[in-house]
């Protein structure tokens, strides 16, 4: 029976890592995957020690942060690594979103392969949350307190489902036992989902660079796409030993080394970096209900991608005005990312609400326009070629 197992684990490896067909055009464009990969390997291995050392209470918890980088032989790597490796993992995820908004991965046949990959961003931007809270620093307590609020916007059951996540009335020692919980189990989910993501890519295979079917021309995963993912993961590891040994607190929040005090406030409430875009479109809009469903429509508008674009044409490669509208959205979500960093006032406030409205009618509009444009062209340039 174990060498049942064993052999079958085999097969599975083999058909996914070595013998696994690739186009042979795909560029470093296509390696975030197994980037991401080593960032989840990574965050739960490195997660995995800094449990044994944390204390999930609001009295302790702070502290016992501040052990494991002052006491824990080699704490301090252990938790620099943990939490640059978040930012590195939110930087591949969006350009790997961006290479397949770009190149067309969302269309049939890969929809389902699409949407498994919006359900794993979603519930990393909500375990990235959690482990914010958990260092329980002025900036842990407030967006802990800020984010979960938004809630409360909910008619009827809002405020209930707050004092339920809070396990009270504000944040609290059952509020951090319980972040602490998800934060550690949701990435074993993460893991599954990413499983899963990898299962559904093997039935049709990856897309490639030209948008076209290259059934005939096609290499094996094992040597020659496990050494091109190498050299990306090589160059990571560099970059991410530098950042760790001499910048740890680059892609930090200077207040989250202050202690969590409930009766102060901080001038300004921002959640981690790679979350400031969704906080910008939120903090958009006046209406507080309004404002937290557009915070989630942004996520969940990239499932709807494969029915509004309309384009018979997969990817950019040959679509110059999809290529321009690519960039524009590239820009804005740059702008949307700069104006959550910054105060909600005027010229920053209205300069959201332009991005924000760009963001929506991208996919909304755009998009649809765009490929409708393009397949009147297609059919115009057919029947001319028809008639001669």
């Amino acid at each position: 029976m174990r060498l049942l197992k064993t052999h079958v684990l085999l097969r599975f490896l083999n058909s996914y890592v070595v013998d696994s067909p690739q186009p042979a055009n795909i560029s470093y464009l296509w390696n975030f995957g197994s980037l991401l990969a080593l960032c989840l390997i990574i965050q739960i291995l490195t997660g995995a020690f800094l449990a044994m050392h944390y204390s999930p209470n609001v009295d302790f918890a702070f502290n016992s942060v501040e052990h494991i980088m002052r006491d824990v032989n080699n704490g301090w790597i252990i938790r620099y690594t943990h939490a640059n490796v978040a930012s590195f993992f939110f930087i591949f995820v969006y350009m790997h979103v961006g290479r397949g908004l770009y190149y067309g991965s969302y269309k049939s046949p890969r929809v389902l392969v699409w949407s498994i990959g919006v359900i794993i961003l979603i519930l990393m931007m909500a375990i990235a949350f959690l482990g914010y809270v958990l260092p329980y620093g002025q900036m842990s307590l407030w967006g802990a307190t800020v984010i979960t609020n938004l809630l409360s916007a909910i008619p009827i059951f809002g405020v209930d489902i707050v004092e339920l996540i809070w396990g009270g009335f504000s944040v609290s020692n059952a509020t951090l036992n319980r972040f602490f919980s998800l934060h550690y189990l949701l990435p074993f989910l993460l893991a599954a989902l990413a499983l899963a993501h990898l299962i559904a890519l093997h039935v049709h295979g990856s897309n490639n660079p030209n948008g076209v079917t290259s059934n005939g021309d096609r290499y094996a995963m094992h040597p020659y796409f496990i050494f091109k993912d190498l050299v990306t993961i090589f160059a990571f590891l560099l970059v991410l030993s530098v950042i760790v040994f001499f910048y740890p607190n680059l892609l930090g929040h200077s207040d989250n080394y202050i202690p969590a005090d409930p009766m102060v406030t901080p001038a300004s409430i921002v959640p981690e970096w790679y979350l400031l875009p969704f906080y910008a479109i939120l903090r958009s809009i006046p209406n507080k209900l309004l404002g937290v469903l557009a915070m989630f429509g942004s996520l969940l508008i990239l499932l709807i991608l494969p029915l509004t674009d309309l384009s018979r044409i997969r990817g950019n490669q040959f679509r110059p005005a999809m290529k321009l509208a690519f960039w524009f959205f590239v820009v804005d979500f740059i702008i949307l990312l700069w104006i959550g960093s910054q105060h909600p006032e005027s010229p920053y406030l209205e300069i959201g609400q332009i991005a924000t409205t760009f963001y929506f009618a991208w996919f909304l509009v755009l998009v649809p326009i765009i490929g409708i444009a393009e397949n009147t062209l297609l059919d115009v340039a057919t029947a001319d070629k028809t008639n001669k």
